[in-house]
């Protein structure tokens, strides 16, 4: 069973950019299931003439993922009238730090201004060393997931302790 492991940060100043792997990509996504009640996610994501879609289990720092290339119009049609709350609009970069390659998100839209990394890791456990602009860390709170972030009116505050 293919298993994805991610930590999530906020993103604190604009560091980052010096180390982009290339132009940002902007990606819409929405969700035609969004875990409210079950926890389980289908996400639909369209990034120029690539769709995928993707299903995920209930969980935070790790939990199975399978994800399926699918033909850019279906994903439009899926973001057009098929999603439980508006799709989400951002912009990733990839960013290699300390031998990871992590990926930072700038939210568009209602959610203007929040900037979130994460990083695929191999075990639950690896050891990271978080960059200078990776801030608060999000992973464990459920509305930073982007299945919440699409239902959210406004970017949430994040728990400080």
């Amino acid at each position: 069973m293919p298993v994805e492991i991610e930590r999530k940060f906020l993103v604190v100043g604009e560091g980052w950019r010096e180390a982009a792997l290339g132009p940002p990509m902007p990606i819409r996504q929405g969700y035609v299931v969004d875990g409210a009640g079950t926890g389980m996610t289908v996400r639909v994501r369209l990034s120029g003439e690539q769709a995928w879609i993707t299903l995920k289990s209930p969980g935070q720092l790790a939990r199975a993922e399978f994800e399926y290339t699918i033909p850019a119009a279906d994903a439009e049609a899926l973001l057009a009238a098929h999603c439980v709350s508006p799709p989400l609009a951002k912009h990733r970069t990839r960013v290699r730090h300390d031998g990871l390659v992590w990926e930072v998100d700038e939210f568009q839209g209602r959610l203007a201004g929040l900037v979130m990394a994460e990083v695929e890791l191999s075990s639950a456990e690896q050891a990271i060393v978080p960059p200078p602009w990776a801030g608060i860390e999000v992973t464990r709170d459920s509305r930073f997931q982007n299945a919440a972030l699409a239902r959210a009116d406004s970017v949430p505050v994040p728990r400080t302790t």
